[in-house]
């Protein structure tokens, strides 16, 4: 995969990116504990006749390095837009899960005139107290023993659906996928549950002039619905779908999380009417 050297505030970096495809800029960026093939991998083997996808490593996922220490949203930015500027992106279309929603749309109001479109899903604007528990939680038990986190997210990343149709044998090899996960990453994971403390972008929301579709899962118990309401109503012409399942949507239903992005970027490519929320 390509690097580029991104200068941080903590220090030099070195940014892993994956490309692929060929079309219209497409950036997507990674949640916490992921990395961008890991998050996006259907959604690039769907989209790749269609867009030149980049998919960047943020500080604390895959190959990418830096100096340690506090990874800050704005790095975060600076490392995407450093890919997108290695990729050859001048313009790009954004999406991102999660944490990636968030920095997305800090990247869309960043650099407003480099983004033709934006889609976060499961994205929050500022951390509350309710979210700041639960991510001090996070790292707590990560320092513990993974597993327990691996347990905890068994329930707040999935929907109900998925939760009540599993057997007793599909929470444990659940909970041993994500523990592994988990271990092996769990010192980037634990500098990207800081940054998930940290998060207030709401200055950024009314700069941002791309056309905006915001993603929710009507089942998010990490990142609740409201908060893609907040940044609906901040962010000028905004709009909002609604999809089943959880926080964990790609991993959850890839196939739903496909659908849902691929109809949202059609309607921003082709300036088509929205299609109705799936439920």
């Amino acid at each position: 995969m390509p690097t580029v050297d991104v200068r941080l505030s903590t220090g030099p970096s070195t940014v892993d990116y994956l490309r692929a495809g060929t079309g219209p800029g497409l950036v997507l960026v990674h949640g916490t504990g992921a990395d961008g093939p890991g998050n996006w991998g259907p959604f690039i083997d769907a989209l790749a006749d269609r867009f030149t996808l980049i998919a960047p490593d943020l500080s604390g996922a895959g190959a990418t390095r830096d100096a340690g220490g506090p990874i800050l949203l704005d790095d975060l930015v600076r490392q995407v837009l450093g890919a997108a500027d290695h990729a050859g992106l001048d313009r790009f279309h954004i999406a991102g899960h999660s944490l990636g929603g968030t920095v997305a749309t800090a990247v869309a109001g960043t650099a407003p005139d480099r983004v033709l479109s934006l889609t976060p899903h499961a994205a929050w604007a500022k951390t509350d107290p309710w979210m700041a528990f639960q991510f001090d939680l996070w790292a707590r038990l990560t320092r513990l023993d993974p597993e327990l986190q691996a347990r905890l997210l068994q329930f707040t990343a999935m929907g109900d659906a998925t939760l009540r149709a599993r057997t007793e044998a599909d929470f444990e090899a659940a909970t041993a996928g994500f523990t592994q996960a988990i271990r092996a990453v769990s010192d980037g994971y634990l500098r990207q549950i800081e940054t998930d403390l940290t998060v207030d972008i709401t200055a950024l929301l009314p700069r941002i002039t791309a056309p905006t579709v915001v993603i929710s899962s009507a089942d998010d118990r990490i990142v609740p619905p409201h908060h893609q309401r907040f940044m609906v109503e901040a962010i000028q012409g905004a709009r909002l779908v609604e999809v089943p399942g959880g926080h964990g949507l790609p991993f959850e239903n890839p196939e739903l999380f496909v659908r849902t992005f691929t109809e949202v970027l059609d309607s921003h490519t082709t300036a088509s009417i929205l299609p109705e929320p799936t439920r």
